[in-house]
């Protein structure tokens, strides 16, 4: 007759832990495995990596409360394996995009399976557990939190409640539970223990002792974690609330209704969702290309919020979280973004959750027009920078819904309106570019703004529209000007004899000179700074994918020359691009992980981006969004591959330590495949292609403000001088002739100006102007002078 396996041992903790405060607390490996959340009102969300649960956040999903929460398999003679270190382990999904997952751990002595589903209807997450194995091993859970999104200060306890076995910890206003049944409804936590990181936890115990000899009642304040032996078939609950009492009777409710039943209630949600999305094989994708779909589907409705709707986070990971304590990561708002998430979202057929995306958007932006760098889902600002183009992204999805006749009657012209005066007052040079770095005129920055001011300008009233076009076409006409350089050695060692740099400096609106000055390179040990002329970047894309330039347009192919040369890297998997020559964002040289420095990888979302303009170029841009799928692992996009010659723990073509997943690189999967379907770039907006198909405009205006006091009128051209507020500006030719007082004229709340058009300026070699400010009296300190000829 077989041996039955040990019983627990009973909860037996007393006295607090030794070694308060314990080391210092680090987040978790980025790479995910998946995330997940419930469809229902459960404001918890989950990820998975190395085969166990390692962040779990809760109210919102900018707060992560869990570090991770593991297994240790183990005898009483000296053998134990932590099932994450161990790394043998299968996963499985009832579905593509159905995130509920089945992880089987493989070990020659044991096999762990371990079930996940959240409760749809309490923010408690359910683990099913089963070890199969000789009756003298046990398995225990290793759980530590970082209650309140730190894990500094924190409170931990190994207890009974209400009869039960449960492992508490709490934080200021947040508490956390851990409990577990038996199928038959007994306890299933047994012998239980809290410490101190590094000191007196757990695993410390296992590892000096080869078995479990410590049991703690309490640790804390500190970074603590938690430990007890689980009946070796079991269902675990972890609830989070507002209090450790109230999780418990969160994780108490949810054990009473069976772990299969919930399951089954989830999987018929995901399905009903997913199914509700626009079907892949709409999109004429092949069948292989299929699950990656309805993973990227899953992964963006996962990253949105419950509580502030329409608000996502750019990634549920923190990148080389595993090496410090920062708890913002990319739990984080960015508008770009979010933007380029909610595109997705209406190609997937979600106009309501599009819609929310721009209602949050409007109410999170900022009484001058713009929208923060980043920030927390309330809309508290994380980073205070300046990025003209996440102020225009938003304007380009109010006009998307608008073309879609989906705004469901929400009003937004207040909100353009702003949003363009705050373009147009600061542009065209951004304090930062798109990958938050250098100040400068950026293409890609260039062609959000000229298409969002062109689209802006169809959602105002007529007499508001003159002026945003005006300067979306004084713009375009200038890009060239401002972001092309000409007959570089870089060029003609790679046959492009002009080409768009990456970023050009501020100062180039007024001095052709500034070219050769140097631009920093960000994100690395030293200084480091090249001429702008020798940066490139696959920033001018998006020129061609908005619209405003030709896929075959001279310019554009002889950047490409340079950038296939400098940034793309072949992969086994397809090929990635670097963000710019000399990039420093991802590990070092020999695989350490990025810590403020270290060299950039290959970048899936870029391959994307070029099979946007491999399809504008009439050609089929499938191979691209095969060599994303290949590029994902279990269906999550990275953030950055590994480009470089094979090291330990890293193999070209795979994920680093970036984020994992990137919401942001499953939105580009999600609108090549339906771009591919509709012969076109889908988020090119038919006013802006109507206005330009792809050619340089001639510009009727010179247009000079504050932002960009240009100093040479573009010849043939009037100037269309604006200022933020009404003003008397008084106007001279040539050393002060023809003098005269011009009032102003108001184009929108914070828009003001004087027009004096091109018969007017013709023959004079130099226009003076200041100005009084109508409202205070004060004149301007200082005159302003633009060359005529």
């Amino acid at each position: 007759m077989p041996s039955l396996p040990s019983p627990l041992r009973p909860l037996s903790a007393a006295g607090h832990a030794p070694g308060a405060p314990g080391i210092a607390p680090s987040w978790t490996a980025s790479d995910k495995d998946l995330v997940g959340t419930a469809l229902g009102s459960s404001r918890l969300w989950f990820t998975l990596g190395h085969g166990i649960v390692n962040e779990v956040y809760h109210p919102r999903i900018d707060i992560p409360q869990v570090r991770d929460l593991g297994f240790i398999v183990a005898d009483d003679e000296g053998f134990w394996v932590e099932v994450k270190r161990h790394g043998d382990y299968e996963l499985s999904l009832p579905a593509p995009g159905v995130p509920l997952p089945t992880v089987v751990h493989r070990h020659p002595r044991f096999t762990l399976t371990l079930r996940l589903c959240p409760d749809p209807a309490r923010d408690a997450l359910l683990i099913d557990l089963e070890l199969e194995a000789s009756p003298d091993l046990r398995v225990y859970v290793l759980l530590a939190p970082h209650i309140g999104g730190t894990g500094w200060r924190n409170q931990a306890a190994a207890a009974t409640h209400q009869g039960r076995g449960v492992l508490w910890a709490r934080q200021g206003p947040f508490g956390l539970a851990l409990a577990g049944a038996t199928p038959e409804g007994g306890d299933a936590l047994g012998a239980a223990s809290a410490g101190y990181v590094g000191v007196s936890d757990g695993w410390q115990d296992f590892a000096a002792n080869g078995r479990m000899t410590w049991q703690y009642a309490e640790a804390g304040p500190g970074n603590v974690a938690l430990m007890a032996e689980v009946a070796r078939r079991a269902t675990l609950a972890l609830g989070l609330a507002t209090s450790k009492h109230a999780a418990a009777t969160l994780a108490g409710s949810a054990l009473l209704q069976p772990f299969e039943q919930t399951f089954s209630q989830q999987r018929a949600a995901w399905a009903g969702w997913l199914q509700a999305c626009r079907p892949a094989r709409d999109l004429g994708l092949p069948e292989e290309l299929g699950p990656q779909y309805a993973h990227s589907a899953q992964v963006l409705k996962t990253h949105s919020d419950k509580t502030f709707l329409g608000a996502m986070v750019a990634s549920l990971s923190v990148p080389w979280g595993d090496q410090g304590e920062e708890r913002g990561g990319y739990h984080l708002v960015w508008p770009r973004d979010l933007v380029e998430s909610a595109q997705a979202l209406l190609v997937l057929g979600c106009a309501g959750e599009a819609r929310a995306v721009s209602g949050y958007l409007m109410a999170t932006q900022h009484a001058d027009g713009h929208w923060n760098q980043n920030q927390w889902l309330g809309g508290k600002p994380y980073w205070a920078g300046i990025q003209l183009d996440e102020t225009a992204f938003p304007v380009l999805l109010a006009s998307s819904l608008a073309a879609r006749d989906a705004l469901g009657g929400m009003r937004v012209a207040d909100s353009v309106r702003r949003a363009l005066a705050f373009l147009i007052l600061n542009g065209p040079a951004s304090p930062q570019d798109r990958w938050e770095e250098d100040a400068g005129v950026n293409p890609f920055t260039m062609a959000v703004c000229i298409a969002a001011l062109v689209a802006g300008a169809a959602l105002l009233p007529e007499p508001e529209r003159a002026l945003p076009l005006a300067v979306a076409d004084f713009w375009n006409a200038r890009l060239e000007d401002w972001c092309v350089v000409r007959d570089t050695e870089l060029g003609a060692r790679h046959g492009a004899p002009a080409y768009y740099i990456r970023e050009a400096p501020t100062a180039i609106l007024c001095d052709d000179r500034a070219m050769q000055r140097a631009l920093p390179i960000n994100n690395h040990s030293y200084d480091l700074a090249l001429p702008a002329s020798e940066q490139v970047a696959t920033d001018f894309l998006q020129l061609v994918r908005l619209g405003l330039r030709r896929a075959d347009d001279r310019l554009v192919c002889d950047s490409l020359k340079l950038v296939d040369a400098l940034l793309k890297t072949d992969t086994p998997y397809g090929p990635v691009w670097h963000r710019y020559n000399g990039d420093g964002y991802g590990e070092h040289q020999d695989g350490r992980p990025f810590d403020g420095a270290g060299r950039g990888r290959g970048w899936p979302l870029l391959t994307g981006e070029r099979g946007h303009y491999e399809l504008a170029a009439g050609r089929d841009p499938l191979p691209y969004l095969r060599a994303m799928a290949a590029m994902a692992r279990r269906g999550l996009i990275p953030e950055q591959v590994w480009d470089d010659r094979p090291r330990a723990g890293f193999r070209p073509g795979e994920p680093t330590g970036g984020a994992m997943p990137l919401a942001w690189a499953h939105a580009e999967f999600i609108k090549l495949a339906a771009s591919r379907a509709a012969g076109r770039p889908i988020d090119r907006l038919e006013t802006v292609w109507a206005r330009y198909r792809g050619v340089r405009p001639e510009a009727a205006w010179t247009i000079w403000t504050r932002g960009a006091p240009l100093t040479r009128r573009q010849p043939g051209t009037g100037v269309w001088i604006i200022l933020p507020e009404p003003a008397m500006v008084h106007v001279g030719f040539d050393g002060w002739h023809a003098v005269a007082d011009e009032p102003t004229l108001a184009h929108g709340a914070a828009l003001h100006g004087v027009q004096l058009d091109a018969a007017r300026l013709a023959g004079c070699r130099r226009l003076d102007f200041t100005w009084r400010a109508l409202r205070s009296g004060q004149w301007h300190d200082g005159v302003a002078s633009i060359e005529l000829v």
